[in-house]
């Protein structure tokens, strides 16, 4: 099932530890404009595609006041060897316990070749500084984020 939550909604609070084991939150990004994307596994095509894009703009969503933060269920040793590996400027939180995957309700049903399994719904939430839901991209175009992000 896709996200139920909406634009204008309150993000649901988070913490999660990042590729270094350092412990992350929502109230970390009070006063700044977060892109929390949400992300099936590291150094997988699409996902290395929209990790990709994300970083080849990072320059220009830092001018316009963004954070990134991508969020998978990987380690933060896998998460460490996907940014080292594509010289990631943002940092990954490890869900490994699916926590903040499921308060943003992005886990669910889903079908690749006629196969059906549970899995993360590929979703960018874009978080306003007073932790408002802003913008959802719910069909995320990998090659094209930044560009879904910032369109009106």
């Amino acid at each position: 099932m896709a996200t139920t939550l909406n634009e204008g909604d309150k993000a649901p609070a988070f913490k999660a530890k990042d590729e270094n084991g350092k412990s992350i939150s929502l109230k970390d990004f009070a006063g700044k404009k977060l892109i929390l994307y949400f992300y099936p596994q590291d150094d997988t095509p699409t996902c290395t595609q929209e990790a990709c894009n994300f970083r080849d703009n990072f320059s220009l969503l830092t001018k316009q006041g963004y954070v990134v933060l991508g969020v998978s269920p990987d380690s933060p040793e896998s998460h460490k060897k996907f940014i080292a590996k594509f010289k990631l400027p943002f940092s990954l939180l490890a869900d490994e316990d699916m926590k903040v995957i499921n308060a943003y309700g992005v886990w669910g049903p889903k079908q690749l070749y006629g196969r059906h399994y549970e899995g993360i719904h590929r979703t960018t939430f874009v978080i306003d500084e007073k932790g408002n839901i802003e913008k959802i991209v719910r069909r995320v175009l990998s090659k094209k984020a930044t560009e879904q992000v910032l369109k009106p």
